[in-house]
């Protein structure tokens, strides 16, 4: 896959000091040509309105740099703006979105029979005999309660075990890196939020889908399979995902596309796994994907959801937008917001730093709550 809510009480008290500054109310500068032109006419919500949200999301001080936002309603683009030096060409990187790409793909191996969701996994390393990591089951992995010893984000960023994956000792085969650690926990004890882990999930699809262990063949085993499975037929023709030295699937972190496709691929999610009458994963694994895991309310299979510490991961801040509506969220603000209520996907890309991303997400919400629930 993060921010969500100004409460309305916080808002309310701020207009005694607005009117002791003017008698006037303020007034909002009129629309730019180029915030009314990336609103269609038929949008789904009152366009001016549409349009100033929008704006403010790309020109407000505070909410760091949005580059590209793409909202969909009811299938069809809504709106849709980019920053001056991209377009809608530019592939943008996914960071954490990319895990729940890797959950599809991982729903589409369990549907042809090949993976069995309550089962131990075929990870060699653990089935030893008295291994304990041995019963860590493939739900287990999804809902990231494996119980394997983990710190997402450390300090300083070096004693992270997702950056020694990714940048330092890992880096070269990122599942030896991730499948070495020991338990800290029983497994399915308890959440605990893990890029690793999804490299583990990765790294299981290439066992499934070759015997062989050179790199190239298993990276083509799994990008074929993607591709013919889940890219292609949602026509996402610009996404390409990453490697590494081993041939294994980055599936946490670096998967590229332009913003139109990562809005295809929220549509299908939407959708419960359809895409033009076309059921390409059966909708019970888009509904367990959607759904709380025992341990995290806020957390489905590789899914953000929007419940307390879930899609704004603050519980400082009030609930906002419908309790169904869940997102793939990445680092520095890269959201896929799905809100099947409304029949909205909402795609932003960009860069917000941890202070900026609370309040950038107050604002994409600001758009996502004028659209009415049906």
């Amino acid at each position: 896959m993060t921010e969500r809510r100004l409460s309305l009480i916080a808002s309310l008290a701020l207009l005694p000091a607005l009117a002791a500054c003017s008698n006037t109310a303020p007034v909002d500068a009129p629309l730019t040509e180029a915030a009314l032109d990336a609103v269609e006419e038929d949008a789904g919500a009152p366009r001016d309105q549409l349009a100033r949200q929008i704006d403010d999301l790309f020109t407000q001080e505070g909410l760091g740099e949005t580059r590209a936002l793409v909202v969909m309603h009811g299938g069809t683009v809504a709106a849709e703006r980019y920053a001056e030096g991209y377009d809608a060409e530019t592939r943008f990187v996914s960071w954490s979105m990319a895990k729940t790409v890797t959950a599809v793909m991982i729903g589409m191996l369990v549907s042809d029979g090949r993976l069995r969701l309550d089962e131990s996994v075929p990870e060699p390393r653990w089935n030893r005999p008295g291994d304990p990591r041995g019963e860590i089951t493939l739900r287990q992995l999804l809902q990231m309660r494996s119980g394997l010893r983990h710190t997402e984000a450390g300090n300083p960023p070096y004693d992270s075990s997702e950056v020694r994956m990714l940048f330092m000792d890992g880096r070269d085969d990122m599942a030896d890196f991730a499948t070495a650690q020991p338990l800290e926990a029983e497994p399915g004890a308890k959440f605990e939020y893990s890029s690793n882990t999804t490299v583990i999930l990765a790294d299981i699809a290439a066992r499934v889908l070759t015997d062989s262990t050179d790199p190239d063949t298993r990276r083509r085993a799994v990008d074929d399979y993607l591709r013919t499975r889940l890219f292609a037929p949602l026509a996402m023709d610009s996404m390409v995902a990453e490697y590494d030295a081993n041939g294994t699937l980055i599936g946490g972190s670096l998967m590229h596309a332009t913003a139109r496709d990562w809005g295809r691929f929220g549509e299908f999610l939407r959708n419960k796994g359809s895409y033009r009458g076309s059921q390409l994963i059966p909708r019970k694994w888009i509904e367990f994907m959607t759904s709380p895991s025992p341990r995290s309310g806020f957390y489905g299979g590789q899914t953000w959801l929007n419940r307390d510490s879930g899609i704004d991961r603050d519980e400082t801040l009030a609930d906002r937008g419908p309790e169904t509506m869940f997102a793939a969220i990445g680092h520095m603000g890269q959201y896929v917001l799905v809100s099947p209520a409304q029949r909205l996907t909402v795609v932003r890309l960009g860069h917000s730093d941890g202070e900026q991303r609370p309040r950038m997400l107050q604002q994409l919400l600001d758009i996502v709550e004028l659209y009415p629930e049906t």
